[in-house]
């Protein structure tokens, strides 16, 4: 068997949209798993609409998602003179010819058809006609000469076999009059020249698939096996649009997203795997094929999506979760300045790390992890809250001051020590652990929910903690 070869091909109007993401996910398991490559192709030829800051969007997406991709990326509006070769060739073959119609004449053929209840279509005017009698001053468009009878046959790995009858095709433009490739030649001359065996996309490009079928035949060429994959919706089933949130890439991580986790999902957006909910990178290369994906559109759903993403957070080893917690920051408010303080404060970073087991297992995203972690660089006095606040009211510092007694007691700062303290304390006032947390943990984090106070109390450190239930007891309510 030939090596596998799949591309992605976006182009670069924006950010990479989930859907996209996605569409590159499949193509990148579909060719990695197989031994394969995956070829990026960005398809710029739109030049008004195209920007190089979408384009660095559009890597930064795939990187993060962990998707790489075999040798450099490729421009197709730099290909653009090969592709004006292959127009010619078809041309001189007889498989093409000038059109030299009007935009006037163009115009009432669509009115023409319009009328009598058809499709707008050209007619084929100029599909025999010499150029010799070509009107002075007008440039010509160059079209195939696409069967008029029959029909063209997909043999969809995802859609089944899909029939388009030839007379609904038409001569379509390869090349404007401006001599500029339209996107159905490019795409074709490019997938052909770079060797691409299998085409995975939307299926909003089946159509399309017909047209460029008809290309491959004139030129001869072999037809990569296609793969039309249905859209991705919102969950209320319309069509996915910003009215259901975040639709970049780059939305995903600012809002804390793990990469493996957005692969995990996304795998499963039209794809299943018997009930297998949770896959290794691992997993999902062994176990992929296109002839598994439905031809339904699939929901997106930020609900299971961030249930996933707590679930791969509460796995991660803590070392990689401080490492990933960290390089998350940037897109945090106010993050680049805690990642100054952490990259220059050793032991704060420390603090950060030792207390991952304890933050991990209540946050569902980084951007969670963080505003959980927020305890650690607090400057003091710390401000607590508004529900906090409540708990330092005169009784709660009165609590405070008989609990501080305790624990300044203790000599070996432990999760263990300080506890025993603790219980001392509220066993010698006769009050429930729970009246004694409570405004210990406001004085501590600021907060009325943070990782267990015992933990919260040695990562802080002994200074640190009792530092922070001293600023509350000298602070009026």
């Amino acid at each position: 068997m030939s090596e596998i070869v799949t591309r992605f091909a976006p182009s670069p109007t924006g950010f990479l949209h989930i859907g996209g993401a996605r569409t590159a996910l499949f193509n990148w398991l579909y060719a990695r798993g197989r031994g394969g490559r995956m070829l990026l192709r960005i398809e710029d030829t739109d030049r008004e609409r195209s920007t190089d800051a979408a384009i660095t969007a559009i890597l930064d997406g795939l990187k993060w998602l962990g998707l790489d991709w075999d040798s450099d990326w490729i421009s197709q509006y730099e290909r653009a003179e090969r592709h004006r070769e292959v127009a010619r060739e078809l041309v001189a073959a007889g498989k093409a010819y000038y059109c030299y119609a009007t935009q006037e004449e163009l115009t009432e053929m669509r009115e023409k058809a319009r009328a009598e209840g058809r499709p707008p279509r050209y007619d084929g005017r100029w599909r025999d006609r010499d150029a010799s009698e070509a009107p002075e001053g007008v440039s010509p468009v160059v079209r195939i000469k696409a069967p008029h009878d029959g029909e063209t046959v997909i043999d969809d790995e995802v859609q089944g076999r899909v029939s388009f009858p030839n007379k609904d095709l038409d001569d379509f433009i390869l090349l404007r009059s401006d001599g500029n490739p339209t996107y159905m030649l490019a795409v074709v001359v490019d997938d052909h020249d770079m060797g691409v065996t299998h085409i995975i996309r939307g299926d909003d490009h089946l159509t399309n698939a017909a047209r460029q079928a008809l290309i491959y035949k004139a030129m001869g060429w072999d037809i990569p096996v296609m793969s039309h994959i249905p859209l991705i919706h919102g969950p209320d089933g319309a069509k996915l649009s910003k009215r259901h949130g975040a639709l970049g890439v780059d939305a995903y991580r600012a809002m804390g997203y793990l990469p493996q986790a957005m692969r995990n999902y996304l795998v499963r957006l039209g794809w299943a795997h018997g009930d297998d909910e949770i896959m290794s990178d691992a997993q999902m290369l062994e176990w992929f094929d296109v002839t598994g994906i439905g031809k339904s559109a699939a929901r997106f759903d930020f609900v299971k999506l961030e249930a996933l993403n707590g679930q791969y957070m509460r796995s991660t080893d803590d070392a990689d979760l401080h490492a990933a917690l960290k390089a998350f920051l940037p897109y945090a408010e106010g993050g680049t300045a805690i990642l100054k303080r952490l990259d220059e404060d050793v032991e704060l970073d420390g603090k950060l790390l030792a207390a991952m087991p304890g933050l991990k297992d209540r946050a569902k995203t980084l951007a969670e992890l963080a505003d959980s972690a927020g305890y650690l660089w607090a400057e003091r006095p710390i401000a607590p809250d508004e529900k906090a606040a409540k708990l330092l009211d005169e009784a709660g510092r009165a609590v405070l001051k008989g609990v501080l007694a305790k624990l300044e007691t203790v000599s070996e700062w432990s999760v263990e020590a300080t506890d025993s303290a603790v219980r001392a304390f509220a066993q010698d006032a006769e009050v429930k652990l729970g009246k004694v947390a409570q405004p210990l943990r406001a004085a501590l984090t600021g907060r009325t929910t943070s990782p267990g106070i015992f933990d919260v109390l040695v990562v802080l450190g002994r200074d640190e903690a009792l530092g922070r239930i001293k600023d509350q007891i000298s602070t009026p309510s």
